[in-house]
């Protein structure tokens, strides 16, 4: 019965944390998880073998850590492992919790990861639209000096205009002040050969 027991233990470890192989100098190797079962003390040193990798491997203490996810996974794989030895359905309940956790983690980085896409793609999208705004800016000031150009230059046009009207206006009215100078002289003149004419009748 207990070696019935001890087969079924190994099967469910076999499961949880599968064998690893590999091939060195042309043989394959291949390594198995263990069924011994953990003591008080294995279990301090676990504590401290985790405290010492974490150190030699200059894990960050707190954020986002790669390092550090790797090394407490391993840790939380030996817990499982211990606990599995002693009670398969409380080990298997376990490695359901350890699934659980890294989907979630698997779901967060691919959200963190999209987020940091999203707000690249924004960031270039704003980098993007601040250049055509820049360049709608400078052929806005291109267009208003061109058109305070025109402006000046018609100003220019109507001041001229103006001074030549003025300048005509002035010949004009000299001219007529003039011609009505010449006719009341020749009024006057009219006036007094008509008067001498009038006159000697008179007598």
């Amino acid at each position: 019965m207990d070696a019935q027991k001890n087969q079924q233990t190994d099967e469910i470890l076999n499961a949880i944390l599968p064998p690893r192989e590999w091939t060195e100098n042309g043989q394959l190797w291949v390594q198995q998880v263990s069924s011994t079962p953990a003591t008080r003390l294995d279990v301090v040193n676990l504590q401290e073998q985790l405290d010492m990798r974490l150190q030699q491997r200059q894990a960050r203490e707190t954020g986002i850590c790669p390092v550090r996810r790797e090394l407490y996974s391993q840790c939380f794989d030996e817990l499982i492992r211990q606990v599995t030895i002693n009670c398969a359905e409380r080990g298997l309940l376990l490695l359901r919790v350890r699934d659980e956790i890294r989907m979630t983690i698997a779901a967060y980085q691919t959200l963190y990861e999209s987020s940091v896409a999203f707000g690249m793609r924004k960031a270039l999208q704003a980098e993007q639209g601040k250049a055509d705004m820049e360049s709608k800016i400078s052929e806005l000031e291109n267009d208003k000096r061109e058109l305070e150009r025109q402006v000046n230059e018609l100003k220019a046009k109507c001041d001229a205009i103006e001074k030549r009207e003025a300048e005509r206006r002035a010949v004009e009215e000299k001219k007529h002040a003039e011609e009505i100078q010449f006719l009341k002289r020749t009024n006057q003149q009219l006036k007094t050969q008509l008067e001498g004419i009038i006159a000697p009748t008179k007598k």
